[in-house]
């Protein structure tokens, strides 16, 4: 027996030592001349050039060029390029377009070099054999479980092509609602650093240029004054300690937001509850959620392994702890309705229309419809909150600055008095 294992293990461990001894492969470009002298040209995938040119002979092919295909050293990929990619892979294969071809012309049809060898080395991977939602779980950075999840089913089921559509269409509304967010976020934001660096600029040049002329009045200055004198100097004396403090300060603690549940948890609860912004985080991570629940129970994925990949996709993690504890009451036998009820953070409409879904047997639907509904009210609220801001920040704009300007000119208004 002992003898036989071994011999079982043997060709194992053989074939695990020719797959670690296969040597790496490139992609070349190539151009010759055919038996009839035609011009040709073309690429292949070999460990080196010599092998190419070799295969190329062999096939009656005069090589008169071959070089390695290099990539430029491209942007980061983001959200958006792997949507767009999603989105022109749908179109191209309803289009009848195969699949190695799809992915040859979405790479050259990009300008991002990384986004360029991401989708060669997918594409090579299919080529050798790898199921396409194998391929893209090499890549989790890009591709989450479920992008792959989607992609598996589309693959099991013949409808790759309909599945890639829906997944496309998912991702540009989610991409969308990520987009307003940061819009009604960007606003308020760039104004407060614009104005702290007017504010470090005027305490840092201004005021001590207005002290020396006050020093030669020989006279007691008003109390404002003395203030942004004061702090002035603080800023002239301490502004790299102020500067350093500060990005200090937000740099750790987006690393803590990052990898900290307890920092994740405290902000994402502090942002649901604010008092202007905490419904349009509200509205937006409800609508993902639902977004993300109708388009994988619409692709066919059972209701328990999905609620593995919503509560990820909503971005909060109060719906990401609140989804698994759905999941687990599902999977015990309770309808989808009351345990989202019993998580208490999804509103009575959303509660009736899932509710709706699950008696007419197009639970699909109804959710699709009420990510639709709240998504429109994401809208809506982006609209009302920039129409909101805008007088509030200059109100605080006004009163900072104005009031800055006001003390270092008060000395002035009484010498002028006296004068």
């Amino acid at each position: 027996m002992a003898t036989s294992s071994t011999a079982a293990k043997a060709p194992v461990s053989a074939r695990a030592r020719n797959a670690a001894r296969k040597p790496r492969e490139f992609t070349f470009l190539w151009e010759g001349r055919d038996r009839g002298g035609k011009q040709v040209r073309g690429e292949m995938r070999a460990s080196g050039e010599a092998i190419v040119q070799s295969s190329l002979r062999r096939q009656g092919i005069i090589v008169t060029k071959v070089k390695k295909q290099r990539y430029k050293r491209g942007k980061k990929i983001t959200d958006r390029d792997i949507t767009m990619f999603t989105r022109q892979l749908a179109t191209m294969m309803k289009s009848g377009v195969p699949l190695l071809q799809s992915f040859d012309i979405v790479a050259k049809g990009t300008d991002n070099g990384s986004v360029a060898k991401l989708f060669v080395d997918i594409k090579n991977d299919v080529e050798t054999g790898t199921a396409l939602s194998q391929a893209f779980r090499k890549y989790p950075l890009y591709f989450d479980s479920l992008f792959c999840n989607l992609v598996g089913a589309g693959e099991a089921a013949g409808i790759l092509d309909d599945l890639l559509d829906r997944l496309a269409t998912y991702k540009e509304k989610i991409e969308a609602i990520k987009g307003k967010i940061k819009s009604a976020l960007f606003y308020p934001v760039a104004v407060l650093v614009v104005a702290f660096i007017v504010v470090a600029v005027i305490m840092l040049f201004v005021v001590p240029a207005f002290k020396q002329v006050f020093e030669s009045f020989g006279a007691d200055l008003p109390a404002p004054t003395l203030a942004v004198i004061a702090i002035s100097d603080i800023f002239t004396e301490y502004w790299y300690l102020i500067f350093g403090g500060i990005g200090g300060a937000i740099y750790f603690f987006l690393q803590a937001w990052r990898r900290s549940p307890k920092v994740q948890m405290f902000m994402d609860r502090l942002l649901l509850r604010l008092p202007i912004f905490g419904s349009v985080v509200e509205k937006a991570t409800i609508a993902r959620w639902l977004r993300t629940l109708s388009t994988m129970f619409a692709a066919g994925v059972p209701l328990v392994e999905a609620l593995d990949s919503v509560g990820g996709a909503s971005g909060n993690i109060v719906y990401l702890q609140a989804t698994k504890k759905i999941q687990q009451e599902v999977s015990t036998g309770t309808s989808l309705t009351v345990a989202m009820q019993n998580s208490g953070v999804f509103p009575n409409m959303v509660l009736q229309m899932a509710s709706i879904g699950e008696e007419s047997g197009s639970l699909d639907s109804m959710l699709g419809k009420s990510a639709d509904i709240y998504e429109r009210e994401v809208d809506d609220a982006v609209e009302s909150l920039s129409s909101l801001l805008e007088p509030l920040i200059m109100v605080v704009l006004g009163t900072l600055i104005g009031g800055l300007v006001v003390a270092m000119y008060l000395p002035i208004f009484k010498l002028g008095q006296v004068v």
